[in-house]
């Protein structure tokens, strides 16, 4: 059954009409890493207004700025796996039932490499058939979202794979991907279709 669209809140800001500050995060937003090949225009609609969780950045540029500066840091420059991190963010969006986390992380699982069987698995739960690293950090993934933190012993177990980063990076990535999927839900955000996300 297909997930009912939410009611969109909160004006999509258009680029002609932004402060300075906000102006400067969309250009920051638009020129970062989130830019490329696929979308040379960074994260924008047919208007040039900024999608997903972005648009609502710019309404608190002071808080929006290293909000996505967070973000960029967690999906481009940290250590865990590529595969690993798109996992965590895909149980991420599982647990809140985030659709458009689901479909724009999907896509980037599947430029991975990342068989439909496991990406399915991964939005029901921690699958039993992946590498050592993978299940060490949707474990600890699934009990940070639970709320049931390791004690000390499955934290050692968990340690022994991730290392403090490893641990650290899962945390950090459940946190921000919580958020964000808080915000695309409060602010009514729809899911993309597959031809946006291309």
């Amino acid at each position: 059954m297909a997930e009912p669209t939410p009611p969109a809140r909160g004006p999509l800001l258009d680029p002609a009409s932004l402060s300075p500050d906000q102006r400067a995060l969309y250009d920051e937003l638009c020129s970062g890493p989130r830019a490329g090949a696929g979308r040379p225009r960074g994260p924008v609609d047919d208007e040039g207004r900024l999608a997903g969780p972005f648009n609502a950045m710019l309404y608190v540029p002071t808080i929006g700025g290293p909000l996505q500066r967070l973000g960029a840091a967690l999906r481009y420059t940290g250590d865990l796996d590529d595969v690993v991190r798109e996992l965590v963010i895909l149980r991420v969006a599982g647990h809140h039932a985030s659709a458009y986390e689901r479909q724009a992380h999907r896509q980037v699982a599947r430029r991975l490499g990342v068989a439909e069987t496991l990406l399915a698995a991964v939005d029901r739960g921690v699958p039993s058939d992946v590498s050592a690293t993978a299940a060490a950090a949707l474990g600890l993934a699934q009990r940070i979202l639970d709320r049931d933190l390791p004690d000390d012993a499955e934290y050692a177990r968990l340690h022994a794979v991730l290392g403090e980063a490893g641990v650290f990076e899962v945390n950090a990535l459940v946190g921000y991907y919580s958020l964000l999927a808080t915000q695309l839900a409060l602010f009514g955000v729809r899911a993309p279709t597959e031809e946006e996300l291309r």
